[in-house]
């Protein structure tokens, strides 16, 4: 596998209002007849005569929506907006796999067009990812095999965030924090990065004499991670006290995610804390500037052991890879015992959009082909999954330039590279940190199709025999 290194490119300043949600992923009207008027090569041709009743083979749709990118990229967009029209006509979130990727990139270069077309003052993907989209596929849906969520009494969510479906949510930011707790239970990828980050924490708490914990964790979410470490550390002898600590972008949030771990340590007759740390954010994006400046704001007792976790989060710093390695010496300089870090095992940062996008699409092909194997078609939650949270994913690698793209996966040997650079070196894996990941795919996920590899003290998550998600620890 080998890394990359990008350089960001800078989004041009943009000075139009917005265009309604309703239409942003709706291409613009195509021209009058596509015969004849769209330059495709000639193997491309055939799907381009389509009688209403045909729906072409999902391979020529495969390689329309690469023609559609690479005009895109030659600033084609005549010939993009009519591809887009016969995509998005003859896909659909309600497909098999590889109509649902075909239906969520289309979308994605849709998106694109538009913002070409119509620039807009700078926003989130986020923003102006258009939630209409996949709200009347999910009520349709007939859920006779709806998955059943793990009993939760332990941990309880708020009622809102608990029962909120793609239709009843009432607004975008709790519509992608369902779609993040319908990630959580149905798929491997999330509980595979808590729990062997836990077991590296664990492990170096163990080697301690502190009884005092702290953990600095970026972007705590729901605070899914902590539960099952919270009970190891209750059980041991004399108990330890832990404190942690959250970043996040909406207070009320980290409010009620300390409400509950709070509530769970006190069933624990845990001593804890819980301490949130609400960075600055435009349209939900902060910049590590916004991240090192709030740090000195981390209280640092002297005589407690520190773990910083980074699950899924270091690669929105990569706009400026050198203020990332500051970032990182700041963290090496609070002296943390672990610091664990999860990524996508993929590159999503790369400047050229045509090879950013074949990356991608290579990438969430393993991806949504995961989740047909292990989730029924007809299961809302693997469509909310893949409709909003990869959905939001895609939109922003494929959509989004410069400053604006804030998913930016990198290979490990990349984060290695950083890493090493910023001053950590590798924390080696434990063989019963091995055995319990190894535990988890079998006991909960046995689909044959996952499977685990261990490289240079690094798990990666796989499917098919194709890395997704790795998790290293580093001290």
């Amino acid at each position: 596998m080998l890394g990359s290194s990008s350089c960001s490119q800078h989004h041009q300043q943009q000075n139009q209002e917005l265009h309604s949600q309703s239409d942003l992923f709706q291409p613009p009207p195509p021209p009058p007849t596509l015969t004849g008027q769209l330059s495709l090569p000639l193997p491309l041709l055939l799907p381009l005569h389509l009688h209403h009743h045909q729906i072409p083979p999902s391979i020529h749709l495969r390689q329309l929506l690469l023609t559609c990118a690479h005009s895109i990229s030659q600033t084609d967009f005549t010939t993009a907006h009519g591809i887009t029209t016969i995509l998005l006509a003859n896909s659909s979130p309600s497909g098999d796999s590889s109509e649902r990727l075909i239906h969520s990139f289309t979308k994605a270069l849709a998106l694109r067009l538009r913002l070409h077309l119509h620039p807009t003052p700078p926003l989130s993907i986020n923003n102006n990812f258009n939630n209409e989209s996949w709200k009347q596929p999910l009520a349709e849906i007939q859920d006779k095999d709806a998955q059943v969520r793990p009993n939760m009494a332990q941990y309880p969510l708020d009622h809102a965030e608990a029962s909120c479906t793609g239709f009843s949510c009432q607004n975008n930011d709790e519509i992608l924090q369902s779609s993040y707790f319908s990630l959580n239970q149905i798929t491997p990828f999330i509980r595979f990065s808590h729990l062997t980050a836990n077991q590296a924490i664990l492990e170096a708490i163990q080697q301690q004499f502190s009884q005092d914990i702290h953990i600095l964790d970026f972007d705590i979410m729901h605070g899914f991670q902590w539960p099952p470490l919270m009970q190891a550390i209750a059980d041991r002898h004399p108990p330890l006290t832990l404190r942690i600590t959250a970043t996040g972008t909406n207070l009320n949030h980290l409010r009620r995610t300390g409400d509950r771990l709070s509530k769970f340590a006190h069933s624990l007759n845990l001593t804890f804390q819980f301490f949130p740390l609400l960075l600055p954010h435009n349209h939900h994006h902060h910049t590590v500037d916004d991240v090192i400046r709030h740090l000195s704001a981390v209280v640092h007792l002297p005589n407690e052991t520190l773990a910083v976790n980074c699950i899924h989060y270091l690669h929105r710093m990569l706009t400026n890879r050198d203020k990332l390695c500051l970032l990182l010496k700041k963290i090496k300089s609070m002296n943390p015992k672990v610091v664990t870090l999860a990524e996508n095992e993929s590159n999503h940062n790369h400047p050229v959009f045509i090879s950013r996008f074949k990356e991608s699409l290579h990438y969430y092909t393993a991806v949504f082909d995961s989740l047909e194997a292990t989730l029924p078609p007809n299961s809302r939650e693997r469509m909310e999954v893949e409709q909003v949270w990869f959905g939001r994913e895609i939109a922003d690698i494929v959509a989004a330039e410069g400053e604006d793209r804030r998913v930016r996966h990198e290979r490990y040997l990349s984060w290695e590279m950083i890493m090493r650079l910023a001053g950590f070196r590798n924390v080696g894996l434990s063989s019963f940190n091995v055995t319990q990941a190894k535990l988890l795919l079998r006991l909960h996920y046995p689909c044959e199709g996952y499977n685990l590899e261990v490289v240079n003290d690094c798990f990666f998550l796989g499917w098919q025999n194709q890395p997704l998600f790795s998790v290293s620890s580093w001290h």
